[in-house]
């Protein structure tokens, strides 16, 4: 069976370029956006007492997003509060100003006029802005990478995106996207990856991403709880930057352990942070993961400077780490709730699982302090956005 592979964080500590993109302040405005919409309802977080107790942990709290506006994923947070945010801008407006309704309404269509927001995704991002532009009387253009599921296509062009499933890898279908939006009249690329000249829209994004973040804060305080540790996915780093810099701002003088956790086949910031020079590292090639999701090889360079100030580890986590975790969570023990995680979501539980029950990775549970008086907070990013594939891991042998 693969190890998990993991590094602390020890690079050279640089000067925050970006201390107030995730403040309280503007969290707070992305929130109030999300909470205009009819379809918002904070997700469950759902406590798993029995869990804990059964690994040696003081607390185990699992943010489920597969309830999120019916989309079974949290990215449309991100999607939705970049396109808003974009059409503030263009129209000279605040978003403060800009709920739903306004959003939608006849005067502002007829002010804005449309345009067409492109990106790519291996599935939750896209159908994310191809849902919010459905919603905004906008347009989407979504490119995908080979081998995705035809189901994630699917789901996509539901939303009413023009969607194709290219023979490229993400990354290369990121610059496809982007080629495409500065040549089409009104052409929009929302990305939640930075590079050189485009960082705007990404920090909107990972705004957005605020929102779960802060719904997940207010509800452990609600049960008397603070995180301790919180372990959470990378693929171009944009949601994990978003959660560190949320958590960073709210315990300023005392924050958890934030855990980078990546899966193997492409796991760009454990490699950055192994090169120890402080800067981004790609992986290339097809990026074989069954975590979809999280199948970018190459750091946003935006949210990469917040974890390689702040973060505590990177984990390069295999495959079967994923399916144990989605076996446990969907088979919980008496008295917790189920989760259904899809195969993105589930490599936090199934890694903290195992650091607490596999003496193999005894120094790694020491180095991260885990252990009867922590308290660990995961989100499951997604639920059975594969359904089929779902099944075949988590009712059989598909991964082991």
């Amino acid at each position: 069976m693969e190890k998990i592979k993991w590094i602390e964080n020890k690079l050279p500590k640089t000067q925050d370029a970006h201390p107030s993109l995730m403040s309280l302040e503007e969290v707070a405005k992305a929130r109030a956006f999300h909470g205009s919409f009819p379809q918002y309802a904070p997700t469950p977080l759902a406590a798993l007492d029995g869990m804990a107790r059964s690994l040696g942990l003081g607390g185990l709290y699992v943010k489920d997003e597969s309830r999120r506006f019916g989309l079974n994923a949290f990215k449309v947070l991100g999607g939705s509060y970049a396109i808003a945010r974009y059409i503030a801008r263009r129209t000279g407006r605040d978003i403060s100003g800009l709920s739903y309704d306004v959003l939608t309404g006849d005067a502002l269509r007829e002010e804005f006029g449309q345009a067409t927001f492109f990106t790519a995704t291996d599935g939750n991002h896209g159908r994310g802005v191809a849902w919010a532009a459905n919603k905004l009387g906008q347009k989407a253009v979504v490119h995908m990478p080979k081998g995705t599921a035809p189901v994630r296509r699917d789901n996509i062009a539901k939303e009413g995106a023009q969607v194709t499933i290219e023979e490229l890898n993400y990354d290369d279908c990121v610059r496809l996207a982007a080629k495409q939006a500065a040549q089409t009249p009104n052409g929009v690329v929302v990305q939640d990856t930075a590079w050189e000249g485009y960082e705007e829209i990404p920090g909107w994004i990972m705004q957005g991403y605020g929102t779960m973040a802060g719904e997940a804060d207010e509800q452990l305080t609600a049960l008397g709880k603070k995180p301790t540790h919180i372990f959470i996915q990378a693929g171009v780093g944009s949601l994990a930057g978003a959660v560190l810099g949320y958590f960073m701002s709210r315990y300023p003088d005392a924050p958890p352990k934030v855990i980078v956790v990546e899966a193997t086949g492409a796991d760009c910031h454990y490699q950055s942070a192994l090169a120890g020079d402080g800067k981004p590292h790609p992986v290339t090639g097809e990026l074989k993961t069954m975590m979809a999701g999280l199948a970018c090889g190459e750091p946003s360079p935006l949210s990469w400077d917040i974890l390689k100030n702040h973060a505590a580890a990177f984990i390069s986590c295999p495959d079967w780490v994923s399916a144990r975790g989605m076996r446990m969570l969907a088979a919980p023990l008496k008295g917790d709730p189920k989760v259904v995680s899809g195969e993105s979501g589930a490599v936090g539980t199934g890694l903290v699982a195992t650091l607490m029950t596999d003496p193999q990775y005894a120094d790694l549970k020491a180095a991260l302090g885990l252990d009867g008086e922590s308290t660990v907070l995961l989100f499951s990013t997604e639920g059975d956005t594969d359904p089929e594939n779902y099944r075949a891991i988590v009712w059989g042998d598909k991964v082991v």
